[in-house]
């Protein structure tokens, strides 16, 4: 054996050993079809047990649906976790758990600088909505990753996913953070309730809406007395359509995960190798 090929096997048992175990098709529809299910509890939860919901309350209700999803998805991807031989099942609980607050302030300040309420008032509904994008998004890689930056880099920044496991993160964490992107712009339907046109002011600066008629849509200008009226009326309400995109971004992007994962799920690590 020459010294190519046996640093070639090397390098092979390196990644074998740091890849988690084997993840069936029957695994990887059973883990979504968990965390999508906790999702639906926690809104059933919110709305036949405590009587409320994101309009009425987004607070309480963003605070039930977070508090409700995190065992749920934390024990999910503990079980994908990175090097299980090295790192023990529990760890990977606790990595999950460490990352769920991290998450939230690099969601904080990102909700903060694209244009979210800043004040003591507006403080619950922003913790509590970064507390929930932090677990679509940080929590699954935290688990699975824990500091292996290698990895962080590869999913999120490069976006190059190479199995089952990372299409599972992946896709998912884009996809609520376009959800909640495209939530902040809000659908033509009714104009009078106050969430909606607190989108309109969040995301447009001050400055424009959207609106619709029929099938157009024109862009109109606003004056900034009657933004700032409106801003001061309705800010309060910012974080409703937002949540409800980021959800809707999750679970749509879940599908997408689960259909790249059975058919291009077995790129693995090694593949790549022999690629090179």
């Amino acid at each position: 054996m020459n010294l190519k090929e046996k640093k070639k096997k090397e390098n092979q048992n390196h990644v074998g050993n740091d890849s988690p175990s084997p993840f069936s098709a029957s695994h990887t529809i059973g883990s979504h079809l968990v965390c999508a299910l906790g999702l639906a509890l926690s809104f059933w939860a919110t709305h036949h047990l405590f009587s409320t919901s994101l309009i009425s309350d987004p607070v309480h209700t963003l605070f039930l649906i977070w508090v409700f999803e995190t065992p749920i998805l934390v024990l999910v991807y503990s079980r994908l976790r990175k090097n299980p031989k090295e790192c023990s099942y529990w760890k990977a609980v606790g990595r999950g758990l460490l990352g769920l607050p991290l998450g939230a302030l690099i969601n904080i300040f990102g909700a903060i600088a694209l244009g979210a309420p800043v004040g003591i008032q507006y403080l619950p509904r922003t913790i509590n909505w970064s507390l929930l994008m932090s677990l679509l998004t940080f929590v699954p890689a935290a688990c699975v990753f824990g500091s292996s930056w290698t990895d962080w880099q590869r999913v999120f920044a490069h976006t190059k996913p190479i199995g089952a496991i990372d299409y599972m993160i992946c896709l998912p964490a884009h996809g609520t953070i376009i959800g909640a992107w495209l939530g902040a712009w809000p659908m033509p339907l009714d104009w009078e309730r106050p969430w909606q046109i607190a989108s309109h002011v969040m995301e447009g600066g001050g400055s424009t809406i959207l609106c619709a008629s029929n099938l157009q849509v024109d862009l109109v200008r606003i004056p900034s007395a009657y933004t700032a009226t409106s801003a001061q009326n309705t800010d309060g309400e910012w974080p409703v359509s937002v949540s409800y995109g980021a959800m809707a971004g999750y679970l749509l992007a879940m599908v997408a995960s689960l259909g790249f994962a059975l058919v291009r799920g077995g790129a693995s690590p090694s593949r790549l190798l022999k690629r090179d």
